[in-house]
């Protein structure tokens, strides 16, 4: 049975078009997929992103247990603070990549991917040694609010002081008279906040975040402006970028995994790995001839299958067919080329800097 976030109703009567996404109906755009993504980049979009999933690791020991689950460390951070992380099995593949909230050591918080919500809860409680993990999932919506903009949005709801709260911090506090967990993150590569609210006052929230933001040039935006915004940035998506098939220095997040921490699963096969060199990496890369790469498109040098397309858009910040792809390591440097077979044509593209979008 499809399933459908709070905000469901709220979408229609937006006139947005609804697609299946993971057992989830969602909206994939309201006017135009570019229209959406220039709005995030000048102005300010909202995202009904409440599809994902909650986890929470509550008592004594919380961040011990934790810890030894992630790739990152949350002993190095302090409370109110968040990291992105690895959830890692053996071989140093990906279970999923998440966000982890450090409230207190005894209160962690954990956002997971919505195709892998019952995946990921099932493995934390197998592997979990102290503190049980709890599934949230159903207790709260999220909506994103993302843009140069964003920030004085946010502001005027709520008496938080928002100044306060930097990147990949967060605090608590109502935002139009909704209690919600205020996070400083994103996936866009804008300045923005993830609102974390009980699913009852989600309609609220949304319409005061919508109403006040006529004045910033607010637009709902669907999945099609999230795909081409956190690819412009290279932001893995787990299922395109990040599986349980490419490890996470392959996957270029090395900076995710903190090797030097006490042990936590797929520690040893990552140590090894490095030891050894990486044999592929991800890299980011612009077609310097006509036509669009996507997932799945082979990546051919010298007329052989070298790699594969894992993502891919004309971006439309950078106005050109951006992609990022496994290639091997000898071809991961900036600089190097290859073709991408697109319907049996070789096309030809280069490894660059990423990400592709930089801030004027």
């Amino acid at each position: 049975m499809t399933r459908r976030t709070p905000l469901n109703e709220a979408h229609r009567k937006l006139g947005a078009r609804m697609v299946d996404f993971v057992g989830w109906d969602m909206p994939v755009q309201y006017s135009s997929v570019i229209g959406e993504h220039e709005a995030v980049r000048t102005a300010v979009g909202l995202f009904d992103v409440s599809h994902m999933g909650e986890v929470e690791f509550r008592g004594p020991g919380a961040l011990e247990t934790v810890n030894a689950l992630i790739s990152n460390d949350l002993a190095r951070i302090s409370d109110g603070q968040a990291v992105y992380a690895g959830l890692l099995n053996e071989q140093g593949t990906f279970v999923d990549d998440i966000v982890a909230y450090r409230f207190s050591p005894e209160r962690i918080f954990i956002c997971v991917n919505s195709s892998n919500r019952e995946k990921d809860f099932a493995w934390m409680k197998e592997h979990a040694k102290g503190v049980q993990p709890v599934d949230r999932g159903d207790e709260f919506a999220q909506i994103a609010v993302q843009g140069p903009k964003a920030a004085g949005l946010v502001q005027r709801l709520t008496k938080a002081d928002l100044s306060k709260v930097g990147t990949y911090r967060f605090t608590e506090g109502e935002v139009a008279g909704v209690p919600s967990i205020i996070s400083r993150t994103g996936y866009t590569g804008e300045d923005g906040f993830e609102l974390y609210c009980s699913p009852d006052g989600a309609v609220k929230l949304w319409d005061a975040l919508l109403t006040e933001g006529q004045q910033d040039g607010v637009k709902p935006c669907g999945l099609g402006a999230r795909d081409s915004l956190r690819t412009e940035m290279k932001y893995a998506l787990y299922g395109n970028d990040i599986d349980d098939k490419h490890t996470a220095l392959e996957a270029g997040l090395g900076w995710i995994v903190k090797l030097d921490k006490p042990s936590f699963i797929g520690k040893d096969a990552l140590v090894a790995q490095k030891a050894a060199g990486v044999k592929r990496k991800l890299v980011g890369f612009e077609l310097t001839g006509n036509g669009i790469p996507r997932h799945g498109y082979a990546i051919h040098k010298d007329g052989k299958p070298v790699g594969e397309v894992t993502s891919g858009t004309m971006g439309p910040s950078v106005k050109k067919p951006i992609g990022i792809g496994y290639v091997p390591a000898e071809l991961s440097a900036e600089g190097s080329t290859f073709d991408v077979d697109i319907r049996g044509r070789a096309v030809p593209a280069v490894v660059v800097k990423t990400p592709f979008y930089k801030k004027p």
